[in-house]
């Protein structure tokens, strides 16, 4: 969606780069600040329950598109990784972070995929944040069937978290798609 308005602003690459690098910087503290915040306000349960981390993400990639997206969904983990492991409580936590990584590429690459046609139509942000839902979800659980033998995750215990997440998974499928909406009518003036 951002290309789509910086493409009608008549941007330059070099002011293209320069807004999706500030946005996607923006994004990827903001998923380092609300798992904290989450996880200070209700402990570590909060953070499977409410999946906090999910939710900028589902933003960056409808917003930024797949590639910038996917360059967000595997950072985000990895810088909430190395800035909380330097206060000694690294999250997520070492055993989780693979399948974080690969967990929110697929959200990002999923609803970035739709960030085109959210930016003709608002509407579409739904799709896009249920289908990246699906699929990440589905992503971690087949990652962790297919490693459990050798990772501390077993299917059984991802199905578990999923089930725990499910109320943060439907508010955010509420959330993200109307904020989006609400971006695109402050960022696109459709006069057509």
């Amino acid at each position: 969606m951002i290309e789509q308005v910086l493409t009608r602003h008549n941007a330059t690459f070099r002011v293209k780069v320069t807004v999706k690098t500030l946005i996607s910087l923006g994004i990827i503290a903001l998923a380092v600040v609300l798992p904290q915040l989450v996880h200070l306000a209700l402990g570590a349960p909060g953070g499977i329950q409410w999946l906090p981390m999910y939710l900028p993400i589902l933003l960056g990639g409808c917003l930024l598109g797949w590639k910038w997206g996917l360059g967000v969904g595997i950072l985000s983990p990895v810088v909430s990784f190395a800035i909380t492991s330097l206060a000694g409580n690294p999250m997520p936590a070492a055993a989780r972070l693979p399948y974080m990584i690969v967990e929110l590429a697929v959200f990002a690459t999923v609803s970035g995929l739709f960030s085109r046609s959210i930016a003709k139509n608002g509407w579409m942000a739904f799709p896009a944040v249920l289908l990246a839902q699906v699929a990440g979800r589905l992503t971690f659980l087949a990652i962790a069937a297919i490693f459990q033998s050798v990772s501390p995750l077993s299917a059984a215990v991802v199905w578990s978290q999923i089930q725990t997440g499910l109320l943060g998974m439907v508010l955010q499928a509420v959330i993200v798609p109307f904020a989006i909406m609400g971006l695109r009518l402050l960022l696109i003036k459709d006069k057509e």
